[in-house]
């Protein structure tokens, strides 16, 4: 009985040990504003816009309860929404109507449950702060 006891010890403690180092080896998740840092690396923020052409942008990005990135190619365009950020989620599916071409600072974006499909919400956008990369020959200088 007491040589079964050391057993299950010695097992609990090599297994715990394994344990402890897988733990210590994964990497920290990185909060969604630590994403969209990443996300937006070696880019120069500029001047603060109030809509963006929407037949240029190829995609976007939600970051939970952060932003939205919209990629137009060289220009990264970071909408930080001026209500319902909170709501965002990656998952969501993002519906958009516009009037005309352009996505704009008054216009909202409803959010749409991926799974269920459900409505969710919505978030009152705000200026777009657009992110580029600066041109090769400044970044030698």
């Amino acid at each position: 009985m007491m040589k079964q006891a050391k057993m299950l010890a010695l097992s609990l403690a090599v297994g715990s040990m394994a344990l402890a180092g897988t733990m210590a080896e994964a990497k920290p998740r990185l909060t969604p504003q630590q994403e969209l840092d990443k996300r937006l690396e070696g880019r120069v923020p500029g001047k603060p816009v109030d809509c963006i052409y929407m037949p240029t942008v190829a995609g976007s990005q939600v970051f939970d309860k952060t932003a939205i990135v919209y990629d137009s190619g060289r220009t990264l365009y970071v909408q930080k929404p001026r209500t319902g950020a909170e709501s965002l989620r990656s998952d969501d599916i993002l519906v958009t109507r516009l009037t005309g071409s352009e996505l704009c600072a008054i216009d909202t974006v409803q959010l749409r449950d991926r799974t269920s499909g459900f409505w969710r919400g919505f978030v009152g956008l705000d200026k777009f702060i657009p992110y580029t990369k600066p041109d090769k020959v400044a970044q030698a200088n």
